[in-house]
């Protein structure tokens, strides 16, 4: 047998079968049931122990030195070993099933079973039965990778684990399974719903046996048949109502104590001790039943407590909950939200008994259990399920339905959404459901979709000329403008009308004027019903008359495709969005915006003295942007920063505004991530032209140009420029003197020289952009020199000079650009290499790298050209980079 043949037979017997996938969620129920039983053993016998010790010795003592011990070493465990396993677990696990980079492996499941049985030891009022869902998943995701299966198969598997989990916990199946379909997978296919049976069925059953329990499913704690009548259901309504107005305060409290946790800047082990330390205080001064949680529920459902007892527990278990969840301890919210609801549910109870004389404050009490899970963790079906697997009272069933519904609904509306999704926003992974395909053409618009930089020709270009570009290009068409407005569209058919006219014809001759245009408001369907009506393929898209991008069939088939193949662009770790803290507009005169981050004082005047050369050129605003960085732990639109520094840098800006009667506008921004932040300033502000300074080189690993750069030169969609100034220019009679009034007032000269200008060119579009660049920045110097070169090897013989050719006539006829221009090639072994030698050889002041697609900008971001020219010579080295086309 050949060798292909034995690979193919090979990966076709180890296919996910569906016996495969029954063997493997048998094993998962298996794994995740003694996991279960481990857990439950190991943190009753700490538990105990506590509660031992707080009888032998002084309560004030060893329940606060346990709490504090036992939750260092709890937190000091996950910190070192598996960060990920901090926490409740399910945010992580739903992450993960949503395609998010989350780990789940046996580490994580072996940090998280001992860690969390640690911290359950010490005292913290949380739960066992998040964790063992944990557990449960990376237990399988672990086991998953022994065989090499799909994705969509390991992700079924993941979820199985996380339902057998969840059923070994709570010995209820049903409820293991509802929980996967409910909040976590949200699938209902067939081998989803089998795998996650038998791994529920397996690890509830096993979990049965080995804890001690029969297989009878009936709640020893209500010895009594509960009870329930029409007249009570007012007050199962109450009940629910009451469970969702104190569930959804119990969300934002645990939002807002892990917010609290985060402003102490400490590390997660002295945030476990520290919420140890509270919550054995607190109980050492409450009763002695509150010591132990599991009993505390048990002695409220059997009605043994006093309803101030009650009342007492419910606000106890409550701030308590608080305190240890926000500190990152690796323990569950389910424990604390069934002890919450029968304490609420008891007391509504005893109400009750008090003014009918009916029902059983025992019921009550199960039907709040329900309710307030419900609310917490907004799966009213799962809630009811549960309780009743406890019990298997049908008596329970109508009260668990009234109450879990009416709490389920009271709290999606104070806080909406799940609690795990928001959870997960606070460490910057956002989920969202893929939209269908016709909600998707009616809420994104032509804004959200559209190209935004395209390229355009001028109306006075010649027909010879627009046949070249047309030539070397493969679009089909191009908007036309004519100082910047969009006068009308050319595209291949109208080429045919150029066999009637003569060369040097203007292209408004044959264009079709007046297009068909949209606005950046309208939506998609709109859009595609225009390009359908009149049969076209692209439609430029235009502010007032300003073009700003064009949308083609494409764009709108990609749109539909990246939710159809879960493209995953909402969902995965996402930076919190940059918020504007200052901005100062100037009246909207310009033709279109030019960009200028300012973060160095020595050279913002440089910067900005370029930036003034070509908005005066081109007729653009200049739009400066200053961003301030606050940790990743923290809202950006919540933080407080100080902005009087930044705002002398931008003043300078201002004032070179008026100077040259340029529109200015100035932002400051606070983001989690400089790049993020000017890619959003780019998007919101319709930007036409990012210039940006570089230093040159980075120490990064895998970077080129370093972290911001790099990421503006890839992403931005529109053009480039990137500088890196001179450092060894020395001021002389002839050189260009800025004068830049820095932050703290001084009046400094910085010493630049811009009279020799080097440019390497390819022929590729980028290259086009610095000769359009040229006539503005050569007026930085004196008496400007330009030198158009290509680089070609020795072994050549003769090197192509058309592009240099070409490209002086532009600069001498079509800009009427009076510097001296000559065209040479050179001879070198690489384009570094000729670069610099010329540098060192005729003293040049600037280099500018004209990029082409298919030369220099492949090597920028495979060879490291720019940075090799830049770290070679000490002169100033621009590169440019055309806008990005989708």
């Amino acid at each position: 047998m050949s060798p292909p043949l034995l690979t193919k037979s090979f990966r076709a017997f180890w296919q996910p079968r569906r016996g495969l996938a029954i063997a493997e969620a048998s094993v998962i129920g298996l794994v995740a049931a003694l996991s279960a039983v481990f857990f439950k053993v190991g943190s009753g016998w700490l538990g105990t122990w506590r509660v031992q010790s707080s009888h032998i010795l002084p309560a004030w003592f060893v329940l606060p030195t346990i709490g504090l011990t036992f939750g260092y070493l709890a937190g000091l465990l996950v910190e070192r070993l598996a960060p990920e396993a901090s926490g409740g677990g399910i945010p992580q696990v739903k992450a993960s099933l949503a395609n998010v980079p989350v780990r789940l492996s046996w580490r994580v499941a072996a940090v998280k079973l001992i860690g969390a049985t640690i911290a359950l030891g010490s005292g913290l009022t949380l739960g066992r039965q998040g964790p063992t869902v944990h557990v449960g998943a990376a237990l399988a995701a672990g086991m998953s990778r022994w065989v090499p299966t799909s994705p969509d198969h390991r992700r079924q598997m993941i979820a199985a684990g996380a339902g057998a989990g969840l059923a070994a916990a709570f010995n209820a199946p049903i409820a293991g399974v509802l929980f996967i379909v409910e909040e976590l997978l949200q699938d209902l296919s067939g081998l989803t719903l089998g795998t996650a049976i038998i791994a529920s069925f397996i690890g509830g059953v096993v979990s049965r046996l080995l804890g001690g329990r029969s297989l009878e499913l009936s709640l020893e704690l209500a010895k009594s048949s509960s009870s329930f009548s029409l007249p009570e259901i007012p007050f199962y309504l109450l009940l629910g109502i009451l469970a969702g107005l104190f569930a959804g305060l119990f969300n934002r409290g645990l939002i807002a104590s892990i917010g609290v946790y985060r402003k102490l800047r400490i590390s997660l082990s002295l945030k476990v001790a520290l919420a140890g330390l509270i919550s054995g205080l607190v109980v050492a001064m409450l009763p002695v039943p509150f010591r132990n949680n599991t009993g505390l529920r048990e002695f409220v459902i059997t009605g043994g407590a006093d309803p101030l007892i009650a009342v007492l527990a419910f606000v106890a278990q409550f701030i308590l909950t608080l305190v240890a969840f926000g500190s990152g301890a690796p323990g569950g919210l389910f424990a604390p939200s069934l002890i919450l609801g029968s304490c609420l549910g008891y007391i509504i109870g005893v109400c009750q008994s008090y003014l009918l004389a009916r029902g059983d404050a025992t019921t009550y009490a199960l039907a709040g259990m329900g309710a307030f899970f419900s609310a917490v963790s907004k799966v009213p079906i799962t809630a009811i399920v549960i309780v009743f697997e406890m019990t298997t009272d049908f008596n329970l069933v109508l009260p668990l339905m009234i109450g879990s519904v009416t709490s389920y609904l009271v709290a999606e509306k104070i806080l909406p959404g799940s609690l795990y999704d928001r959870l997960l926003q606070l460490n910057g992974i956002n989920i969202q459901k893929p939209a269908p395909v016709e909600e998707v053409l009616t809420k994104l618009t032509a804004k959200d979709v559209m190209q935004q930089r395209v390229e355009t020709l001028e109306a006075e270009m010649t027909l010879e000329e627009v046949a070249e570009i047309f030539s070397r290009s493969h679009h089909r068409g191009f908007p036309v403008v004519e100082d910047s407005k969009l006068v009308g569209i050319i595209t291949q058919s109208d080429l045919l009308k150029m066999r009637d006219k003569p060369k040097d014809s203007p292209l408004r001759d044959i264009m079709t004027a007046e297009p068909l245009t949209v606005t950046p408001l309208h939506n998609l369907s709109n859009v595609l019903y225009l390009l359908d009506r009149y049969q076209i393929s692209r439609l430029p898209v235009v502010e007032g008359h300003r073009l700003i991008g064009i949308i083609t069939r494409a764009d709108i088939i990609r749109a539909e495709a990246n939710h159809l193949n879960a493209d995953n662009k909402h969902s995965g770790p996402r930076l919190e969005p940059s918020y504007v803290v200052y901005q100062t507009r100037s009246p909207s005169t310009g033709r279109g915006r030019l960009l200028v981050p300012m973060a160095n004082p020595e050279t913002a005047g440089t910067l900005l003295e370029m930036a003034a050369a070509i908005a005066s050129d081109r007729h653009y605003e200049i739009e400066c942007v200053q961003v301030m960085l606050v940790s990743r732990h923290t809202s950006t639109a919540e933080t407080s920063v100080k902005t009087t520094k930044s705002r002398r840098l931008l003043r300078l800006a201002e004032a070179m505004g008026k100077k040259r009667k340029i529109p200015i506008h100035t932002q400051i921004r606070v983001a989690h991530d400089i790049a993020h932040a000017i890619l959003e300033t780019i998007k919101e502000r319709h930007i036409d032209l990012i210039l940006m300074g570089w230093k040159g080189n980075t120490s990064t690993p895998g970077r080129i140009f370093g972290n911001v750069v790099d990421t503006i030169v890839r992403q931005a969609t529109c053009e480039v420029m990137v500088v890196k100034l001179g450092t060894s220019q020395q001021p002389t009679v002839n050189d260009h003197q800025l004068s830049v009034q820095t932050p703290h007032g001084a009046s400094v000269q910085l010493p630049t020289s811009f009279n020799r200008w080097l440019v390497p060119m390819a022929g590729g579009p980028n290259a086009w952009m610095a000769i359009k660049l040229l006539p503005a920045l050569v007026t930085l110097g004196n008496d400007p020199k330009i030198r158009l070169t290509r680089v070609f090897k020795p072994t050549e013989e003769a090197p192509d000079m058309t592009v240099l050719e070409e490209a002086t006539r532009q600069l001498i006829r079509r800009r009427k650009l009076a510097s001296t221009v000559i065209a040479t090639p050179v001879k070198a072994e690489s384009v570094s290499e000729g670069v610099i030698r010329l540098v060192k050889k005729e003293h040049y002041d600037v280099v500018v790298l004209g990029a082409s697609r298919e030369g220099l900008l492949q090597h920028a971001i495979q060879g490291n050209i720019p940075e090799a020219i830049a770290s070679g010579v000490d002169i100033t080295v621009i590169l440019v980079r055309g806008a990005l086309r989708n």
